[in-house]
């Protein structure tokens, strides 16, 4: 008798407290769960071995990175449905502990351990990161990047597109293209640093050269872009070549705390402050600070999260750490500030482009399903299974406000005061 997903179904409602919210299809091709919406698929049972090894996120993503748990329809509808259940119970989760102390959920655990059969616990998809103290060393630091980074640049154009920028873009109107979006973005940011001809520009993370080409070749200024991957800068080297700008762009594999060429008149940090940690980022910002000239500004473009009541609470996200951003950190954006501050810098601007990031990360996950195929050829099954996950994921977390990203611009104000800034802000827009 196929009846494995009603039994599923009841044992997960025993577990949760609460009705599962999307339906169920087991392994036997038995459904069970609310019918015409999106289909959380159970392969086989060795997801339920995963998840009764590592209950919660860690368990699921281990499940979908193999393939033995997938999606049939509208992958934002089930994770939309799920987020409750594992992504947004936050500081006010119960632990392990406490929910065993639940004879009904001690009842449903006993239900899935003879559902799943043998005990042995599955090993982990081979894309998975062995998870280390965050200690930010150089060393630890490059081997993260690499690992997400130098997955190979083929794939990342067939996410990111021809702009090649993979951070949060800046939408006119949602109908827009992700190139214009992009180049927008590149272009706020350089009228925020007041980007001038003869100018010397720092790029930190500097990805696959986008930043650094649009600063020579638009506002004509010198730019040296520092990576620690050695994929992004082959490419980075090869487009400022194929636009003739070897003369006004060098792109180096370089840990920003070895830079020691300053001053500059401007740096950019975009997407890179999440990997530098909560520990070390003092560190970062004073390093900044020392690499500007006096009235050389900083446009910092950062993820931050929302704060906890108990920040000592807080761990970083499981999925994230083991798949995606090894040793990546998220801090409140209050806490960026108050660093920023720390280290010397006059903080003249806060602008929150949350939004935007969820649109961009809509289109990088279209553009990631419609070349299916290519991608995983060109990584593995279990790699394009993380991408779009994460950034599935990521979308609805920026949309639920769970997380943000804001463009912070500060000034290394002069001893006079004198800081080089409008009267009026925002003259940028």
């Amino acid at each position: 008798m196929q009846d494995a997903a009603l039994r599923l179904k009841g044992l997960m409602e025993q577990l949760l407290g609460a009705p599962v919210p999307v339906r169920i299809r087991a392994w036997d091709g038995s459904e069970a769960g609310p019918p015409g919406g999106p289909v959380l698929v159970v392969r086989n049972r060795r997801a339920l071995r995963r998840l009764l090894w590592k209950p919660g996120e860690l368990g699921m993503a281990r499940a979908w990175v193999s393939g033995d748990l997938t999606v049939d329809g509208d992958l934002y509808a089930v994770l939309d449905a799920v987020a409750e259940m594992v992504w947004e119970r936050g500081e006010d989760a119960r632990t392990l502990g406490e929910a065993l102390r639940d004879p009904d959920v001690r009842a449903a655990v006993r239900g899935l351990v003879r559902m799943a059969g043998s005990l042995l616990p599955p090993a982990p998809p081979r894309e998975e990161v062995r998870r280390r103290p965050h200690l930010h060393t150089k060393h630890s630091d490059r081997r993260a990047i690499s690992h997400h980074y130098d997955v190979g640049n083929d794939f990342y154009e067939i996410v990111l597109g021809p702009s090649m920028v993979y951070s949060c873009a800046y939408w006119e109107s949602p109908d827009g293209t992700l190139e214009d979006a992009q180049r927008d973005k590149l272009g706020l940011i350089a009228r925020k640093l007041d980007l001038k001809p003869g100018m010397r520009l720092l790029d930190v993370g500097c990805g696959w050269g986008s930043m650094a080409i649009h600063a020579a070749r638009e506002h004509g200024v010198s730019v040296v872009g520092v990576t620690l991957s050695q994929e992004q800068a082959a490419y980075a080297r090869k487009r400022v070549a194929e636009e003739g700008l070897t003369d006004r762009v060098e792109i180096r594999v370089q840990d920003y705390r070895d830079v020691i060429d300053g001053p500059y008149d401007a740096i950019s940090s975009i997407g890179m402050a999440e990997h530098v940690g909560s520990e070390r980022y003092l560190e970062y910002a004073r390093d900044l600070y020392a690499l500007l000239k006096p009235g050389g500004r900083l446009l910092n473009h950062q993820i931050g999260r929302r704060p906890w009541r108990d920040e000592s609470a807080y761990e970083i996200d499981e999925f994230i750490d083991a798949y995606v951003f090894p040793d990546g950190e998220l801090a409140p954006i209050g806490d960026t500030v108050g660093h920023l501050e720390s280290a010397g810098f006059e903080v003249r601007d806060v602008e929150s482009i949350r939004e935007h990031y969820a649109l961009t990360l809509r289109r990088w996950v279209a553009n990631l399903e419609a070349d299916w195929p290519r991608a995983v050829r060109l990584t593995s099954p279990g790699r394009a299974r993380v991408w779009r996950l994460y950034m599935a994921a990521s979308a609805l977390a920026f949309e639920r406000n769970r997380i943000g990203v804001n463009q912070v611009l500060a000034v290394r104000t002069p001893g006079g005061g004198a800081s080089g800034m409008p009267l009026r802000a925002r003259t940028w827009r």
